[in-house]
């Protein structure tokens, strides 16, 4: 099976062959579902956390979140695992995908989070970028940002604290996560701890990484993301977990370019040995993986 190094390399090159630009090649995002299936989704993913991590029922909330983004009215597909009674008053996660699919393929992951240090501990809030899963909307970068502040509305509707939110990114989501914790001010509410797994250093090094050419990623690409920047403004407490093996975002030239850029001593490294992009939490242990998320959460 073709890594997704080698095949980012191959759209690149053709592209370049083509003249044509690559302004969503960030977003891998599929918009053909119906309906959330969550535990009876038969598609892929790349974690099964099996029944250990099951979340009941009564406890998972699907609705949709109203977004107003450059004068359109846009529904935003959101999941919360929790008591909602319990939003105002205890530690809530929110958590921002990766690239692929859309929120039925990082399920297994949200039910991890939401039995982290016991049975439903923490409240877990995931949405789909527009034009993921039921989003409505094409994504683009300003658009998920504007998506992940209008779930940052409603956990503050819901009584959340910004003292009380952890805003937790892997992969793609790291993009909005950095964006959110460097320029807090800007958004419903300020992060008082995030998380990055899997970070990329920008999209000029995704590209540059991806295609071994010697040409600016802006003449492929619109999207402008430079996590390794936004982080510099960041000021809140940040955990950043990063597989030693990961084909996709190099450690060395992604995730250890944006931890060494966060500018403050309030930072805790999990490299993983063996780790690769998507498999980290399997490869450390599923509790051994929580149990690091947790002892940062509660330092």
């Amino acid at each position: 099976m073709m890594k997704k190094g080698f095949l980012i390399t191959a759209i690149v090159l053709i592209a370049f062959s083509c003249r044509k630009r690559l302004d969503n090649f960030l977003f891998s995002n599929d918009n053909s579902i119906t309906a959330y299936l969550l535990d009876n989704y038969t598609g892929r993913t790349t974690l099964d956390v099996g029944n250990e991590y099951h979340v009941e029922d009564s406890l998972i909330h699907k609705f949709m979140i109203p977004m107003n983004f450059e004068g359109k009215e846009l529904q935003i597909a959101a999941i919360y695992v929790g008591e909602l009674s319990e939003i105002a008053t205890d530690t809530v996660i929110m958590y921002c995908h990766g690239t692929a699919d859309h929120m039925d393929f990082y399920w297994p992951r949200q039910k991890l989070y939401a039995n982290m240090g016991g049975k439903h501990r923490f409240g877990v809030l995931m949405i789909d970028y527009p034009g993921y899963g039921l989003s409505e909307g094409t994504p683009t970068e300003s658009n998920m940002y504007a998506s992940v502040n209008a779930g940052l509305n409603w956990l503050k509707t819901n009584g959340l604290t910004s003292d009380r939110l952890v805003l937790f990114g892997f992969s793609l989501g790291t993009a909005p996560t950095c964006e959110v914790a460097g320029n807090a001010s800007e958004y419903a509410l300020a992060p008082g701890k995030f998380i990055l797994e899997a970070p990329f250093a920008s999209s000029e090094v995704l590209v540059q990484d991806a295609a071994l050419l010697a040409m600016p990623a802006s003449y492929f690409v619109n999207v402008k993301v430079d996590n390794a920047e936004e982080i510099k403004t960041a000021t809140a407490p940040f955990l950043w977990i990063h597989g030693e093996a990961d084909s996709y975002l190099s450690i060395h030239t992604h995730g250890e370019v944006v931890f060494n850029a966060y500018p403050h001593a309030s930072k805790t490294a999990v490299r993983v040995p063996g780790g690769d992009h998507e498999n980290t939490p399997f490869v450390m242990g599923y509790s051994n993986y929580l149990y690091a998320i947790l002892n940062f959460i509660k330092s």
